[in-house]
């Protein structure tokens, strides 16, 4: 039946050639093809003056203007869309190296020749000397079939610091106080409830140490809430909250951001940045309910591991980036 409507369409486009003309007058026709045009006109080998990611994420290595041995400088500039879940291109260098800023201010990674740079094409100036040497470790990891921007949080979280951060610190801060009063530390699972007595349990032992931490550190107990939706805490913790974001470097802000984030508790992150709380600690205070049903239930495969994986990577990377960033 397949072969008898393929054959009998065919029949149809030879008997009308004049449908095929007028198909290939179509707009997103002649877009691909003239792409097609594009990618055969480009060329594949030979030196090249800058290495870009564009902000689809395709891979495009642009011919230098001059002769490649009058080329006294090249980059390699990252996408604005740079986590991707796909491999975005070949591996295009043998080695990931650091080196200091011209200017003396900060460190620079080396991809060979090229300096690596941000969306907006800055050189990818970073603060630290152990920080510069851990995001050339991601670039050195690449394997040579292509680059995997998703094994590099740490390159991700370098080019937000320095490239969002700066910009929208305002929004930044308003988004993550806007969130506040719903943090996950302060929402309790009822305790007169068949179905989440062990869950309120759990929380108590666990979660109401880190609340005594935020009272004596901040001045003010934390109120807790049995509801989802939380409820309103008190302006001085709120003020105190809001003044500590606010003296935040842009590293700082950009991790705190990335584990509140990942942990729907800025509470959480805050407890990270200040010395408080562990990764592991971290953790499983984030997964306390999930850990007590997958006690109960079992593990799904596939997906409880998945986001275990998943959040280990988020707020490890975080915690590590937020360390490596801080000046000794």
């Amino acid at each position: 039946m397949a072969n008898y409507l393929i054959n009998k369409t065919l029949n149809s486009l030879r008997r009308n050639p004049k449908f095929l003309t007028a198909l290939s007058s179509q707009s997103h026709v002649r877009l691909f093809t003239s792409s097609i045009a594009t990618a055969q006109d480009r060329p594949s080998d030979g030196p090249s003056s800058s290495f870009t990611f564009s902000s689809d994420d395709s891979i495009e290595v642009k011919a230098p203007r001059s002769k490649p041995e009058t080329v006294s400088s090249s980059s390699v500039t990252m996408p604005m869309t740079f986590l991707t879940g796909s491999i975005v291109g070949k591996r295009f260098y043998k080695e990931a190296k650091i080196r200091e800023a011209d200017d003396g201010i900060g460190w620079t990674v080396m991809l060979d020749y090229r300096t690596l740079k941000t969306p907006s094409k800055r050189p990818l100036k970073l603060p630290t000397l152990p920080l510069a040497k851990a995001i050339a470790a991601e670039w050195e990891y690449q394997q040579t079939d292509g680059i995997r921007p998703f094994t590099m949080p740490l390159m991700k979280l370098a080019c937000t610091a320095l490239e969002r951060v700066p910009l929208t610190r305002t929004k930044v801060i308003e988004n993550l106080m806007k969130k506040f009063n719903q943090d996950l530390v302060f929402c309790r699972a009822p305790e007169d409830n068949n179905l989440t007595s062990s869950v309120h349990e759990c929380q108590v032992q666990k979660i109401n140490p880190l609340l005594d931490w935020v009272a004596s550190e901040f001045g003010f107990k934390p109120v807790v809430y049995y509801s989802f939706f939380g409820g309103k805490q008190e302006d001085g913790l709120i003020k105190a909250i809001d003044d500590i974001l606010k003296k935040t470097d842009d590293c700082e802000l950009a991790a705190i951001d990335a584990i509140a984030g990942a942990a729907h508790s800025l509470i959480i992150a805050i407890g990270i940045f200040r010395g408080k709380l562990q990764i592991e600690e971290a953790i499983e205070l984030i997964r306390i309910e999930e850990d007590l049903q997958v006690d109960s239930w079992g593990l799904v495969e596939g997906g409880h591991d998945v986001d275990i994986a998943d959040l280990k990577v988020q707020i490890s990377s975080a915690a590590v980036f937020l360390g490596l960033s801080r000046k000794i």
